[in-house]
């Protein structure tokens, strides 16, 4: 690459001694980050940018990486970084809460319609194979039940969303609520106002969302600790003082900051 003089790069982090007294501050994205300079020409930063693109890798650590394109096996792994499947979303205003033939979703803020067990993992197995389900296993919230300011008195929101294949175009609208209505009939009749987000459109709104993954990264065996690289310390990165805390890294999506936790004492333990 031009021109391209990292100031403050030296060897991989898990093979350097810590040094003190290194203030981290808040980075891009969801990336810690030391005082870093950079003498890179304009040249330089677009070849990068052009790289990091090529590489489609989470967008939070493109940002950072923007003028330090690493190589060797990490620029390998995060090549090899595979995404799952994507999620289809919908939001809806509803004249009032949702009819439930058990009367105990309504005691819930949040419902898994998906029928039998079977059905559950007849469904996710078409997503996998690259299919849009047919009847899918939907996650569906309402928590104006719960929260009044949610919506206007008497009116409620709802939105549901079931997974598809990574950048899948085919519209499960019709197919969600069909699954809703199967579970609570007369929720059609409620509907005053629907929004579609496809995975382009999830993806629009969230460069991370690659594909319409809202899960950062698949999460199988194979990637439930090497997220995004297989390290004895996953969220470093052969840039000293780089870290990544997103979902990508363990423990992967759904558990709610504690990506940001291990990665901060991860960086609190090398650099103090």
């Amino acid at each position: 690459m031009q021109s391209f003089e990292p100031a403050d790069v030296d060897q991989d982090p898990e093979q350097r001694e810590p040094k003190s007294g290194r203030g981290l501050r808040a980075g891009p994205g969801s990336l810690a980050i030391p005082r870093l300079l950079f003498r890179c020409s304009e040249q330089g930063v677009e070849a990068a940018r052009a790289e990091l693109d090529r590489l489609h890798v989470q967008h939070q650590l493109k940002l950072s990486l923007l003028a330090l394109l690493v190589q060797g096996r990490y620029r390998r792994q995060l090549e090899a970084y595979r995404y799952g499947a994507a999620a289809f979303k919908l939001d809806y205003a509803l004249s009032g809460p949702v009819p439930w033939r058990a009367v105990e979703c309504s005691r819930a803020a949040t419902v898994h319609l998906g029928g039998s067990l079977p059905e559950i993992a007849a469904a996710e197995s078409q997503v996998g194979r690259g299919q849009p389900p047919e009847r899918p296993f939907v996650l569906l919230a309402q928590q104006s039940l719960f929260d009044p300011s949610r919506a206007p008195a008497g009116k409620h929101t709802v939105w549901a969303y079931c997974h598809v294949p990574n950048g899948s175009t085919f519209d499960m609208s019709d197919r969600i609520e069909a699954q809703i209505e199967r579970f609570a009939p007369g929720f059609r009749d409620l509907v005053l106002a629907r929004s579609v987000l496809t995975p382009a459109r999830l993806e629009e709104r969230n460069a991370n969302y690659v594909g319409g993954d809202i899960n950062g990264g698949a999460q199988d065996l194979g990637q439930m600790f090497a997220r995004p690289a297989l390290r004895v310390v996953p969220y470093s990165t052969p840039v000293r003082g780089l870290y990544i805390c997103s979902s990508s890294t363990p423990p992967g999506g759904g558990v709610h900051g504690m990506c940001g936790h291990h990665a901060a004492r991860a960086a609190l333990r090398a650099v103090f």
